[in-house]
């Protein structure tokens, strides 16, 4: 068997090392509530799409994932733990969907980056990126509705209660997201 070289250690040990504290922001994110019309926004959405724009979809997914199981396991990772419960009671609760959501967000944030970083095409305009975080974020949405439609029941105001208040704050995330991308793209060659 072939040994690793100190190159390829020192790339393991910088992955793991983004993975770790990607789930350390992804606490953060959950906890700090920026006031914000018309309910307080916390920047999770932000933290998952910026690691699949600046580290791809495998070290996005690990992060997410790391982040989920973090909750699963009882850690009071997620924005309301410990005051609404921890574990997998909260994680089967009413945001179950938009969890899972941001796997999803962060692959498709993610692969593309993967395919127009390495294509021989390296300018991407903000308009493509902006479509892209959309397109990614939409998602997180989509299972959060289906999920809390499924949970609480479809004759309640679903959209209302699981999307509309969040859209601008969103809109918000995105931008910025946009703005930073000829930076956010840089960090690539971290590892």
């Amino acid at each position: 068997m072939e040994a690793i070289s100190k190159v390829q250690l020192n790339k393991i040990v910088k992955t793991i090392s983004i993975i770790v504290i990607g789930s350390i922001l992804l606490t953060i994110s959950a906890k700090i509530k920026i006031p914000f019309y018309p309910v307080p926004m916390t920047m999770q959405t932000f933290v998952v799409l910026f690691f699949g724009i600046a580290f791809g979809y495998k070290i996005g997914l690990a992060t997410v994932t790391l982040y989920l199981l973090e909750g699963i396991f009882g850690l009071p990772v997620f924005a309301n733990s410990p005051e609404k419960g921890i574990g997998l009671v909260y994680f089967t609760g009413p945001t179950m969907g938009y969890l899972i959501g941001f796997l999803v967000a962060v692959y498709l944030v993610g692969i593309r980056r993967d395919l127009l970083y390495w294509s021989k095409k390296h300018y991407v305009n903000l308009l493509t990126v902006f479509t892209r975080l959309i397109v990614s974020v939409s998602f997180i949405y989509i299972l959060g509705l289906l999920w809390l439609g499924s949970l609480i029941g479809w004759d309640k105001p679903i959209y209302k209660l699981g999307a509309e208040p969040f859209l601008l704050a969103e809109l918000f995330k995105l931008l910025l997201l946009t703005a930073l991308y000829p930076w956010i793209k840089k960090l690539d060659k971290i590892i």
